[in-house]
């Protein structure tokens, strides 16, 4: 190569960019125009047509394009005639390691183009200058997922390249990565796709489709608000569902993706559930039946695209075709920041803040787990995981870079465990871009990586763009070459500096980024860092400002480093909350020892505050002076208050399991079991809530009340009065979809129980169908819906459509911390014609049921109806327990 081309080999590089660029924005017009200016219709059934043109089930019907070309080509015309924009080119199972397994994966490209040039000479004969149609280039889920290990994601890519090219070279308009059952499959896909682009040089719009089952989840057990964390950062053209199910039964998946996805929305349903007549599956929904359900939804909540999959024939599109004339197209929604594992999701934007990052599966950080990874027990690594989720964090910090260990195989088998098992977000926290990218392409939801500095701009662009590719979410932190940045002005320049790099040049969403401003220990004495905290703070409210649609994120602990640990665990405390009050939205701690602010004294609360606001020598040695007296100036493990009723009623308060224990054995010794719970066990719940909602107490604490409470509910059930009175009425209860929080909703079952109500206990994350079902089963005097996040609250609204339209006419009682009388009155009431009542707590609901109940069935009342709650096949349950959350399943 000469001197002039090597020196010219950048400029090359750019005009290749641009001309990349103009060639994608020319091939995505014709397609995304038409999307955006009516409901674009697809074909339907590939496999219904062949079949009803005579083919045999089973087979490789790949292999049609190669020697029966005509009735592909027949499939395709019926499709067009009757009316469809798109079709589906026949290559569902054309990926090489699909085609392998019937001796054609060597012709996988092959097979594939000249899949696409037929269905580009059926459009060719259709098309008219009034009416384009366009050529869908699909890809189907292949045959192994490796979400369980089946084949690994990287050989599903290269899987998938050689399918692409073929399609890509036969012409087609788009590519449909359809029926996908693991997020880690979709992506694979679609990291294809884009290899292919940039080896060929040409781009065509992305559609990415999962199928889920009746419980809205897909195979390997996402729900649908985790896909849509996982894909919606992703450079995808439109999301959507298709498969599965009919169109009715996917109602409550395809809203939530309508009202909240940025992208364009698809649905292809099924014509209905299959029936097998004479060895043939006999789909139940008529062409009228199919095309009333989805006009429908084309209405409401409105759709970009759409089809039909299995059973669907010509007649059932070319009668959707007739009822879409003059449909106008969804508008997109704005969608809200998340990051997910696999199986759910998290809303960064959580209420009362902070999002909480668990730091113990850090190598450098937690010894405990270092022994782990030392010992190579990745079991135990998963359980020490596993165990923050269950603390209450939102995700988990991850590092395993240690001396003496191969990094990148450790992050590599630990991903691929953590992606089966964990049930929240991992932040990937290395130095190393080959150990981030083993990470992201292993992990199924929406990650975290901690994290890019400007010490090493190659390296840090490296990363950003690792984040690009995999959506994933990005920790900013304020170091350059001069070091760490100590002034809240050197901060915010710093921070600058790092925005440019990674939005404005990498094209990361502002949304999906953290900015850690660092903070420093206050425990050295150094003049330097005496005012580390107060700059922090400072930088952070300045910042808040500046960076809007950003996030700010701390490694809390750091400021106590040094310090005796019940000063630190106190510093830790207060300079949360301090920094929560600043702006601060994540936090990097144990999640297991956390404290609230209001279990501080008032006097260790100044001594922190002052060593904090008003550093110097002085405040230090009161800092120290204080903790120096006080043992626990935090809340103790085991409450010390007087006497045994206010022992039990302060650990249910505190969350500590093995004093609510122990204390509730110590009462029943000298209390009647009713007693127990009417004037001990409610009370000191109710306390948690009026702590949760003032802002007193977090997220964490009460889930660690909840677990004391039912610990101690555990020792009083067999005491309880067995022949207690009829229930006087019966309350349907569940927690609405995407919300794993039922501390409210349990609170209100045990108050409605224990004046004599039958509480039938669904449990957390239903969805409208679980809650529509139940009701005609159990026929509730009213039903209960509960949420804590603002998405629940969203959701509510959604149900009360699905509650009217399924016929439902007992009244709905809605309560949680993200509702408002207002919001209920105006917004949910008129969805739902039977009624849609506030309960601001426990108490209010109990008045609305006591108001909706003319009158009790029976005269009685009894505590012991807090565990009669039903089952919904109608037998008895423990309090929290009617149907068990299925949570993470496996195959179905």
């Amino acid at each position: 190569m000469t001197q002039n081309a090597t020196r010219n080999q950048p400029v090359v590089g750019r005009l290749k960019r641009r001309a990349s660029r103009v060639e994608r924005r020319a091939s995505e017009e014709g397609f995304l125009s038409a999307a955006r200016e009516r409901i674009v219709l697809f074909d339907g059934g590939m496999g219904t047509a062949l079949s009803n043109l005579g083919v045999e089930p089973g087979g490789c019907h790949e292999l049609f394009n190669r020697t029966r070309p005509d009735l592909v080509y027949q499939a395709h015309a019926g499709f067009l005639a009757a009316g469809a924009h798109v079709i589906e080119t026949n290559s569902f199972g054309g990926a090489r390691h699909t085609l392998a397994e019937h001796g054609l994966g060597a012709d996988c490209r092959v097979l594939n183009r000249r899949a696409a040039e037929i269905a580009r000479r059926a459009v060719a004969a259709f098309s008219r200058r009034a009416c384009r149609r366009y050529v869908a280039g699909s890809i189907g889920p292949g045959s192994k997922l490796p979400s369980l290990g089946q084949i690994d994601a990287d050989e599903l890519s290269e899987s998938f390249l050689p399918q692409v090219l073929g399609l890509l070279d036969g012409g087609v308009d788009c590519l449909i990565i359809e029926t996908c059952q693991d997020l880690v499959q979709l992506r694979a896909a679609l990291f294809a796709a884009e290899a292919a682009f940039e080896h060929l040089g040409r781009h065509v719009p992305v559609i990415a489709q999962v199928t889920i089952d009746e419980h809205g989840r897909t195979l390997t057990g996402s729900d649908v608000p985790a896909v849509l964390a996982a894909l919606e950062p992703l450079p995808i053209a439109a999301l959507g569902l298709n498969c599965g199910l009919g169109p009715e039964g996917l109602s409550s998946a395809l809203r939530y993706l309508a009202g909240h996805s940025s992208h364009l929305v698809s649905f292809m349903p099924n014509a209905g559930l299959p029936q097998l007549v004479d060895g043939r599956p006999v789909y139940d929904l008529s062409p009228a039946d199919f095309a009333a359900q989805v006009s429908a939804f084309c209405h409401s909540p409105g759709l970009n695209i759409c089809g039909g999959c299995c059973g669907t024939t010509p007649e059932h599109i070319g009668l959707l075709a007739r009822t879409l004339k003059g449909t106008r197209p969804r508008k997109p929604a704005r969608s809200r920041p998340m990051v997910s594992s696999l199986f759910s999701a998290q809303e960064v934007a959580v209420k009362p803040a902070p999002f909480i990052v668990g730091e113990r599966t850090n190598a450098s950080g937690s010894k405990r787990f270092r022994e782990l990874l030392l010992a190579h027990d990745f079991d135990g690594m998963v359980a020490a995981a596993c165990a923050q989720s269950q603390e209450g964090a939102h995700a988990v910090d991850l590092s395993v870079a240690a001396a003496g260990r191969d990094e990148l195989h450790d992050m590599r088998e630990l991903c691929n465990r953590l992606n089966r098992s964990l049930e929240v977000a991992v932040m990937v926290d290395s130095t190393d871009p080959a150990v981030v990218e083993a990470a992201l392409s292993r992990l199924g939801g929406r990650s975290l990586v901690n994290s890019v500095n400007l010490e090493d701009e190659p390296r840090a662009r490296r990363t950003i763009e690792l984040c690009r590719r995999h959506g994933a979410a990005l920790v900013l932190m304020t170091i350059d070459r001069q070091g760490m940045a100590m002034t809240a002005e050197r901060k915010l320049e710093v921070a600058d500096r790092l925005y440019d790099l990674a939005v404005k040049q990498g094209r990361l969403d502002p949304a999906g980024i953290f900015f850690d401003l660092l903070t420093f220990t206050l425990a050295g004495g150094d003049e330097r860092t005496a005012n580390a905290a107060a700059e922090t703070l400072k930088a952070i409210r300045q910042a808040k400002r500046h960076f809007r649609q950003s996030f700010f994120i701390l490694g809390v602990s750091n400021v106590s480093y040094g310090f005796a640990p019940p000063a630190r665990r106190a510093l830790n405390t207060v300079f949360l909350a301090r920094a929560v009050e600043h702006g601060l939205d994540a936090a990097i701690l144990h999640a297991g020892r956390i404290e609230p602010l209001s279990a501080l004294k008032p006097a260790a609360v100044r001594a922190c505050d002052d060593l904090i606001f008003r550093p110097g020598p002085e405040s230090l040695r009161r800092f120290l002076d204080h903790f120096a007296r006080t043992t626990l100036p935090v809340r103790s493990r085991r409450p010390e208050a007087d006497g045994r009723r206010e022992r039990l009623r302060a650990a249910i308060v505190a969350g500590d399991r093995a004093a609510a224990i122990e204390a509730t054995e110590q009462v029943l010794q000298n209390a009647a079991a009713a007693s127990v719970i009417d004037k001990l066990l409610l009370p000191a719940m109710a306390e948690v809530g009026r702590r949760f909602e003032s802002g007193r107490m977090q997220l964490p604490f009460v889930l660690r009340s909840a677990e004391a409470m039912q610990a101690a509910l555990e020792l009083v059930r067999p005491k309880l009065d067995k022949a207690s009175a009829a229930t006087r009425g019966t309350m349907l209860i569940a927690t609405v979809r995407g919300d794993v929080h039922d501390i409210g909703k349990n609170l209100v079952a045990m108050v409605l129980s224990s004046n004599g109500f039958d509480v039938v206990n669904l449990g957390v994350r239903r969805t409208a169908e679980d809650i529509i079902a139940a009701a005609r089963e159990c026929r509730p005097d009213a039903i209960g819906l509960s949420g804590l996040l603002v998405e629940s609250a969203r959701a509510m609204k959604e149900y009360c459509r699905a509650f009217a339209a399924a016929g439902l006419a007992a009244p709905v009682i809605c309560g949680g911390a993200a509702l408002r009388r207002d919001y209920v009155e105006k917004e949910l009431a008129p969805e739902y014609p039977a009624g849609v009542h506030y309960a601001k707590d426990a108490m209010a609901g109990l008045t609305l049921m006591q108001r909706i109940v003319a009158a009790p069935r029976t005269t009685g009342t009894g505590t012991a109806a807090v565990f009669r709650e039903r089952k919904a096949d109608g037998s008895p349950g423990a309090h929290g327990h009617g149907i068990r959350h299925a949570g993470r399943s496996g195959p179905r």
